[in-house]
């Protein structure tokens, strides 16, 4: 379909769409309204009817009274009907006999008010004549004498004066069985048929339209109103309303249509000439040009698209011009993207980007930390605006969650921007004129750590609810910043959250990929990159390495016992105490299962063994406490140590020496440790050793400088084995035997209760420990 057909439907829908559902709601609200109030009146005519002849009943039934307490009730039956209380009075003895019937009396059936008939012909059917009330005659003893009945003609009067008091058509029907013929009525013969077809249909009292336009309502007989009734209204509605709400609508349509069609073809005739020169300028030329026909919308838009093509050509040298200033700026926006996880340096573009956008002459970007302490991460423009005994602003903007403008506003959350005084300024904070910072969180599902804590975490002296604050001061040309100013700053802020959240989660994944969830040691893989880079550094500066692997003993069996909850526990136990016997600069790792592995820097096989001895002592002596069950589980630890470059030139090559090296001690009968034995194809190469060295007496290899010999007076030369031992030989040292000789040796070379526990001052840098899981491995 066309554009013009377009137009055309559309408008025609547009115009059409309300006139027909207006028809459609006047003529909806029209039948509603007449068929309420014509049920209403229909209502109040029942009503009035039901009343007046409950009116009659009374007046008949104190008529019949009256009768029946006189002592002489023929001659009161005449009286009573002479003043026109009563049409007629019958009076019948107990045997059911006629003793007295007013003259002129109607001789068919009586209506009784209770609903029983009355007459000459008691079971005969037919038309009502007469409304009765009936009343028991009684003698002055109480002997019941017979009844009086006393009655109302039922004729086409009576009928008029119900129509007069309700309003409506009345028609009396047949009290017999067929209710299709009709007594006597007041409606009107071209209508009479229809209310009575009508009529026949409606159940109980219930309203119903005919086709000629009446409301009828069917009344009685019952209790209250014994006659058989038909009550009918006309309708007020308007006469042909449809066929004039038709009308108008067809007149109406056509009218659209017509409109419509000459709208369209205004309307598109110009933008068909717009179509033209846009493919024209599509196809390069920029020469097009669109007439311009009127002053309208589509004219205007012609004259743009003139004046657009006249400048579109100095646009393109413009373009060209700025295509290398473009590119420039897309490689600053590249290495920018590229460099997400550089912290600094995302800050330090937001921090600047957000300074140019709202015209500000310095900022900061803070970051809370551990202990509830904003610090700022990058600042521009600071210098010079702080108080005398505060030079360095990079150093003394650091202030607490809750203090200050900053710190009110990490602490809130909300953002403030304002006025102050140099003076005035907060401690910690620069001095400024104006000012408006904003808090930054961390978005929804991200990281919660802050750098050196968790997110917002605090000391007692505020607790902050951002990751950080955006604080920018003194706008250029303004006297404050404005609302659209910090509407910028949000953008910014946001974007910050996310590079803090980006870098966190980043840092995160790392320490998780290199980490064993159960112990918090060093995994498998953190293990291959470590040994390579400490054999690395050791060969390159001359040094020894000892590589030392743990295996704790008949570990299955403690799972077997207690359950694998229980052997989680017992390895998550041993990590702990195995970071409780090394040194920051050692590396613990899990290998795999219940096997561990110990990178000792600078250490020589003496001072291995030792941390071997502690290891298998601080396992052997406490027992592990495991929940739920009764006694705390006994296990032992066999370790075996290698050395480089005594056992191997690489890193794989000395964690296979110390792997048979812990073989031969499980074949020892476990629970100790065990050397490996130097190799003798391995390439040796010679190192300056002093004259005044010697071997120390247990013959272990050792690292650092050789031992200083020193002399006592009258005696020879000795070697003091603390001296000459590097730093980490020397943390890993223990008291030597008190005998000489191979026994000692012996006792070095096994571990067993006696062996040295570390002092207070022994600590582990087994990498990052995070939450111990209690659960699986």
């Amino acid at each position: 379909m066309t554009l013009r057909g377009r137009l055309t439907a559309a408008f025609l829908v547009v115009v059409l769409g309300p006139v027909l559902l207006g028809a459609l709601f006047v003529a909806s609200t029209l039948a509603a309204v007449d068929r309420s109030r014509s049920t209403e009146r229909l209502a109040v005519a029942a009503s009035t009817v039901r009343t007046s002849v409950d009116a009659l009943c009374q007046q008949l039934r104190a008529t019949a009274d009256a009768v029946a307490l006189t002592a002489d009730p023929a001659v009161a039956a005449a009286q009573l009907v002479g003043r026109g209380l009563a049409a007629a009075v019958l009076i019948t003895d107990v045997a059911g006999q006629v003793t007295y019937l007013s003259p002129g009396a109607p001789s068919t059936q009586w209506q009784n008010c209770a609903g029983a008939t009355e007459g000459s012909n008691p079971g005969s059917t037919g038309p009502v004549r007469a409304l009765a009330a009936q009343v028991d005659l009684h003698d002055r003893a109480g002997t019941r004498l017979g009844t009086v009945t006393a009655a109302q003609l039922v004729d086409p009067a009576f009928v008029a004066r119900l129509a007069a008091v309700t309003g409506v058509a009345v028609t009396l029907l047949d009290s017999g069985a067929s209710a299709a013929r009709v007594t006597h009525t007041t409606e009107s013969r071209d209508v009479r048929d229809a209310v009575l077809a009508a009529a026949v249909g409606v159940r109980g009292e219930q309203v119903t339209e005919t086709n000629e336009g009446r409301y009828v309502r069917r009344l009685g007989p019952s209790d209250a109103q014994p006659l058989p009734l038909v009550l009918s209204v006309p309708s007020e509605r308007p006469p042909g309303l449809h066929a004039t709400l038709l009308g108008v609508v067809v007149l109406a349509g056509l009218l659209a249509v017509l409109a419509a069609w000459r709208l369209a073809r205004v309307t598109t005739r110009p933008l068909a000439e717009l179509a033209g020169a846009v493919d024209r300028v599509a196809q390069g030329d920029l020469t097009a040009r669109v007439p311009v026909r009127s002053r309208d919308e589509l004219g205007r838009l012609a004259a743009a698209f003139n004046r657009m093509t006249r400048e579109t050509g100095s646009y393109v040298a413009a373009l060209t011009s700025n295509r290398d200033q473009l590119r420039g700026h897309l490689a600053v926006l590249g290495d920018t993207l590229a460099s997400t996880h550089d912290l600094q340096r995302i800050l330090r573009v937001i921090l600047r980007s957000a300074i140019g956008a709202t015209g500000a002459r310095a900022g900061a970007v803070l970051l809370v930390e551990t202990g509830g302490v904003l610090v700022a991460q990058c600042t521009e423009g600071l210098d010079g605006r702080w108080p005398a005994e505060e030079a360095d602003g990079s150093q003394t903007l650091r202030v607490p969650v809750g203090v200050g403008v900053v710190g009110e506003v990490a602490a809130t959350g909300e953002p403030q921007r304002g006025r102050t005084e140099p003076t005035e300024a907060p401690t910690g904070e620069p001095r400024c004129r104006t000012y408006v910072a904003v808090p930054f969180a961390a978005p929804a599902g991200g990281a919660t750590a802050t750098l050196g804590g968790p997110s917002g975490s605090v000391d007692e002296a505020g607790a902050a609810a951002a990751l950080g604050v955006l604080a920018l001061y003194d706008r250029l040309g303004a006297d404050e910043f404005d609302d659209d100013d910090l509407a910028t700053l949000r953008t910014f802020a946001g974007h910050a959250a996310v590079a803090v959240d980006n870098v966190r989660v980043h840092e995160e994944a790392q320490r998780l990929s290199l980490t064993d969830p159960l112990t918090g040691l060093w995994n498998y893989r953190y293990l291959r990159e470590s040994i390579r880079r400490e054999v690395e550094r050791a060969s390159r500066f001359g040094r020894m390495l000892s590589v030392l692997a743990l295996d704790l003993d008949r570990f299955k069996d403690v799972n077997d016992t207690y359950g694998h909850a229980a052997g989680d526990t017992v390895l998550a136990e041993f990590a702990r105490r195995v970071r409780g016997e090394i040194r920051e600069v050692d590396l613990a790792f899990r290998q795999g299962g219940e096997e561990f592995v110990l990178l000792l820097p600078e250490t020589d096989a003496r001072g291995a063994a030792i941390v071997a001895e502690r290891l298998g002592a601080a396992v052997r002596d406490t027992p592990i406490a495991v929940e739920a069950y009764a006694g705390p589980v006994l296990v032992t630890v066999s370790v075996g140590i290698a050395v480089f470059p005594d056992n191997g030139s690489t890193g794989r090559e000395v964690l296979e020496a110390a792997d048979d090296a812990l073989y031969a001690a499980k074949a020892a009968g476990r629970d100790t440790y065990r050397v490996a034995e130097v190799r003798s194809d391995l390439p040796t190469r010679e190192i300056p050793v002093l004259a005044c060295a010697v071997s120390p007496p247990d013959g272990l290899p050792r690292a650092g400088q050789p031992a200083q010999a020193s002399r006592e007076p009258g005696g020879p030369a000795r070697s003091d084995p603390a001296v000459g031992v590097p730093e980490s030989s020397a943390a890993h040292a223990r008291p030597e035997p008190a005998g000489d000789g191979p026994d000692s040796a012996t006792g070095a070379a096994r571990a067993g209760p006696d062996a040295a526990r570390p002092g207070p001052g022994g600590g582990a840098s087994s990498g990052p420990h995070p939450p111990r899981q209690s659960r699986g491995r």
